[in-house]
């Protein structure tokens, strides 16, 4: 009757994502994060050490970290570890006592521990937003999309995004970033989320902005037509960076910083140039 012991498995790649019917952008002004039921007790079934959870609370991580540093609200859910017969109803016909057998194990895992700022919401069914005020806090902050992580994907996250897309929130479903009994049954999230109630995307579609400055270098230097590499201060337009791909970068980082365009870009054209522009330290 409870959770069956999970084991471990390869998240999805790429290439095996299904095909979107949707084609929502990501606006970070729009936009909401919510990571779903990481408690210990749900972890645990996976055991102690396991490689799946451990990627996916990075790119959980990864993801909490940009939209702290975007402003976008942070919400979690979390059951409680008491709840009455009454509370529970047809829960416990289908899982048992679940949480009330252990209430030591209630807290989200330390690694995604909520702080002052995050808003945690009392979680009592699959769908995030029943007996809860989601869908009104949503609305008070100007958000109408949400971004989905956490656990179980074929559960709670397909509800809650099946939930938000029938409250008029678009639900973001992010592939790595999610877990679940099997490999089999994330797919199928994915697959359902994608053909029917939401779209489906990876950790890296959402990150608008280079984490560091390595990490942007890492993402010019392809960019480069010439074979040789640019030091951080040299002018990147005379290693062969063209004008549609400076386009291109100032689309997806103008998401985050709307004062960043083509001409700042141009007139900074380094990797410290970029990079002062990106954490704010100069004037677009």
């Amino acid at each position: 009757m409870s959770i069956p012991k999970l084991e471990s498995y390869t998240l999805p790649a790429v290439d095996e994502l299904p095909e979107n019917k949707v084609q929502w952008v990501f606006e970070p002004a729009r936009a909401a994060l919510l990571i779903h039921d990481m408690q210990n007790y749900f972890l645990n079934f996976w055991g102690s050490d396991s490689p799946l959870i451990r990627q996916v609370v990075e790119n959980i991580a990864r993801l909490r970290a940009q939209c702290k540093a975007l402003g976008i609200p942070v919400f979690y859910t979390a059951q409680p570890n008491q709840q009455s017969d009454e509370d529970r109803a047809l829960l416990n016909d289908m899982w048992g006592p679940g949480l009330n057998r252990h209430p030591d194990q209630q807290q989200i895992t330390d690694a995604l521990a909520a702080d002052d700022q995050d808003i945690v919401l009392t979680k009592w069914r699959y769908s995030a937003f029943h007996r809860s005020d989601l869908e009104q806090r949503l609305q008070t902050m100007g958000r109408n999309q949400l971004l989905i992580t956490g656990v179980y994907a074929h559960i709670g996250c397909l509800t809650t995004a099946t939930d938000a897309f029938m409250r008029n929130i678009k639900p973001f479903m992010v592939a790595d970033a999610l877990a679940d009994f099997s490999r089999e049954e994330h797919l199928m999230a994915l697959t359902y989320t994608a053909g029917r109630s939401g779209k489906v995307v990876t950790t890296e579609d959402l990150m608008l902005l280079p984490e560091s400055k390595s990490a942007l270098r890492a993402m010019i230097l392809p960019l480069l037509e010439d074979d040789d590499e640019p030091e951080d201060d040299e002018n990147l337009i005379d290693y062969g960076l063209d004008s549609v791909r400076m386009m291109a970068l100032a689309a997806r980082w103008r998401m985050a910083h709307p004062e960043i365009d083509f001409v700042a870009l141009a007139k900074n054209a380094s990797v410290d140039g970029w990079w002062s522009l990106l954490s704010g330290e100069v004037k677009a």
